[in-house]
C-alpha cells in the first residue's frame, strides 16, 4: 500500500453517492456509499436536492481518503462517473441551484416532447444527437426550469446561470467554481449535442430557448478538469477523468474494440454496444451515442435504455414491504418451477427502448390466489431479462447479432437472475471479477490521463471473468415465456392513457 499509486472514482448514482479507491491493477481497496432521499412532488416526476447530492458524495469520498491516508497510500487522480441526463441549473456566483435536479426518469416534459414530435422536430433532433425524442434527456429538463421557476430564464439571459448535468456539478462545486465542463458521453446524452461535429448545436439551443451562456465546455473522457479544491475534500487532488456511468461501464468492461457489449443492471438497465469510429444509426429506436473521446478521439456505440431493473426490487422492498433486502428474490424465484403466467411490466416511468412510451404505467398481469411474494420476485427479476431481450431484438433487427455479454451493476450478484438472462437471450453471460465496473471505469480514464497506464491496451490485461452462465433452458419453453411477455407488453401499452 504506502509508496502506489491509487485512483479515487466518485460514482454518483440515481439512489445513492458511492466513493470506491481503486489500485493500479483495478482492484477496489476503499469504498463508500451513502444513500440519499427521492423525491416524487407528483405522478411521473422524479427529483432529487442537489445539495443531498453534493453533501453525500463529499461524505464518501473523504472517507475512502482517510482510510487511504491512514493506509500510507497516495491518490494519484479522481475520477467522475455519474447518473446521466438528471438536469441541474446553479447560480454561478453562489453556486447554488435555482429548483431541484430532475432526475433522468422524469416524466413531466411528455407534452412539450409530444409536440416536438408533432412539428416535424424528432428527424433533425436524431439526425445530429443520434438520440429520440423523449423526456428521458436533459435538454426539455431544462427549458422546463427555465420556463417555470420564477425569474429563471431572465436570469440565465444575463448570464447568470449555468446548466449541467451531475457530472458537471460536482466538477463546479468540487473546484470550487473554476470548472464548468462535462466530457463527450455525458454531453451526448443532453439532445443538445451534435455527435458527428462534438459541438453544441445552435438550431436545438434555439428550439428550447436555452441561452448558449448556460452550456458547458465540452472536454475529453481523459484529460485535465482541474483539482479539487482543498476546502472540499481536505486534498488538492487533479480530476482527470469523467463519463456518464454506461459510459464508464463499457470502460470498466474492457469493451474497446467494435462489437464488444456489456449491460449495466442498477436503477435501470442499459446495454451498450461499441461500434468504434463511425456512428451507426438505427433503425429501430435505439440510440447511437458517443461511447468516450480520447485525444479528440470519438468512439461511438448504439445503446438501449431501460427505465426500470434494480427500481423494481426497490419497489418491492420499499413499497410493497415483501423482501427486506434485495438478495432475498433470488430464493423467492428460485423457490419456483414456473412463473405461472405471472408477468411485471415495471412502467413506473414510461417505458425506454424501443418502444420509447413515456405514458405507459406499470402492469401486473396473471395474478390468481395462489400468486404470492416469490411470484412478484420472480417476476420482477423476469421483467429484467424479458426487456434486456428486446432490446436485443432490437439490435438484430439492425444487423448485429451478439454471441455473448459482459453485465455488470448491482443486480448481477442474483446467480439466477443472470442464468435467466443467458436463457432468455440464448447466449453466454459474463460476470467479471470486479462488479464494481462503472466506478472502475472512471478510474481508468483519470489513470490514463495520470500516467498510471500507459494505453486502453494496458486495461485490457485487468479485465477478469468471475463466472459465466451458458443457456440451458429450451427453445419451446423461452418462445412461451417470451410470448406471454409480448402480451404483456401489447397490454400495458394499449391501456396507456
Amino acid at each position: 500500500m504506502p509508496g502506489s499509486r491509487h485512483i479515487l472514482a466518485i460514482d454518483q448514482g440515481t439512489t445513492s453517492s458511492r466513493a470506491i479507491v481503486f489500485d493500479e491493477a483495478g482492484n477496489p481497496v476503499a469504498r463508500a456509499q451513502r444513500e440519499f432521499p427521492q423525491i416524487y412532488p407528483k405522478g411521473g416526476w422524479v427529483e432529487h436536492d442537489p445539495e443531498d447530492i453534493w453533501s453525500t458524495t463529499v461524505a464518501v469520498c473523504r472517507h475512502v481518503l482517510d482510510e487511504i491516508g491512514r493506509k500510507g497510500g497516495e491518490v494519484a487522480a479522481v475520477g467522475i462517473t455519474n447518473q446521466r441526463e438528471t438536469t441541474v441549473i446553479w447560480d454561478r456566483a453562489t453556486g447554488d441551484p435555482v429548483y431541484n435536479a430532475i432526475v433522468w426518469q422524469d416524466r413531466r416534459t411528455a407534452d412539450v416532447c409530444a409536440r416536438l414530435k408533432a412539428d416535424g422536430r424528432e428527424a433533425m433532433v436524431t439526425e445530429r444527437s443520434g438520440l429520440v425524442v423523449d423526456p428521458y434527456f436533459s435538454a426539455t429538463k431544462v427549458a422546463w426550469i427555465l420556463d417555470n421557476v420564477a425569474g429563471a430564464r431572465r436570469r440565465a439571459e444575463r448570464g447568470e446561470l449555468a446548466f449541467g448535468t451531475i457530472d458537471c456539478f460536482l466538477l463546479w462545486r468540487l473546484t470550487a467554481g473554476r470548472t464548468h465542463a462535462t466530457d463527450a458521453s455525458n454531453a451526448s446524452r443532453t439532445m443538445l449535442y451534435n455527435i458527428h461535429d462534438n459541438a453544441w448545436v445552435d438550431e436545438l439551443l434555439r428550439m428550447l430557448r436555452i441561452p448558449p451562456s448556460m452550456i458547458p465546455e465540452v472536454r475529453d473522457s481523459s484529460g485535465d478538469f482541474g483539482a479539487t479544491d482543498a476546502h472540499q475534500l481536505g486534498h488538492a487532488l487533479p480530476i482527470a477523468g469523467v463519463a456518464g456511468d454506461q459510459q464508464a461501464a463499457t470502460i470498466g468492461q474492457g469493451c474497446f474494440a467494435p462489437g464488444m457489449i456489456k449491460s449495466t443492471y442498477g436503477t435501470g438497465c442499459f446495454v451498450v454496444l461499441n461500434t468504434g469510429s463511425e456512428p451507426v444509426p438505427s433503425n429501430n429506436r435505439l440510440l447511437t451515442t458517443i461511447a468516450y473521446r480520447l485525444g479528440g478521439r470519438t468512439t461511438y456505440a448504439i445503446e438501449g435504455s431501460i427505465f426500470i431493473a434494480g427500481a423494481a426490487v426497490q419497489w418491492l422492498r420499499d413499497a410493497l414491504g415483501i423482501i427486506k433486502s434485495a438478495p432475498e428474490t433470488e430464493a423467492l424465484a428460485r423457490s419456483l418451477a414456473d412463473n405461472d403466467g405471472v408477468y411485471l411490466v415495471p412502467a413506473f416511468t414510461g417505458l425506454g427502448a424501443p418502444h420509447w412510451d413515456p405514458d405507459a404505467r406499470g402492469a401486473i398481469f396473471g395474478l390468481t390466489r395462489d400468486a404470492g411474494a416469490a411470484h412478484l420476485a420472480r417476476a420482477a427479476l423476469e421483467a429484467v431479462c424479458y426487456q434486456t431481450r428486446d432490446l436485443f431484438e432490437a439490435m438484430a433487427e439492425d444487423g448485429v447479432r451478439p454471441t455473448g455479454l459482459r453485465v455488470d451493476g448491482g443486480m448481477v450478484g442474483n446467480g439466477w437472475m443472470l442464468q435467466f438472462l443467458a436463457d432468455i437471450l440464448a447466449i453466454p453471460v459474463d460476470r467479471p471479477a470486479v462488479t464494481e465496473t462503472t466506478a472502475l471505469g472512471a478510474a481508468y480514464l483519470a489513470g490514463l490521463h495520470a500516467g498510471v497506464y500507459g494505453s486502453l491496451d494496458d486495461l485490457t490485461t485487468h479485465w477478469r471473468r468471475e463466472a459465466r452462465f451458458e443457456p440451458t433452458m429450451t427453445a419451446d419453453t423461452r418462445d412461451r415465456l417470451l410470448a406471454g411477455w409480448t402480451r404483456a407488453i401489447e397490454r400495458t401499452r394499449a391501456a396507456a392513457p
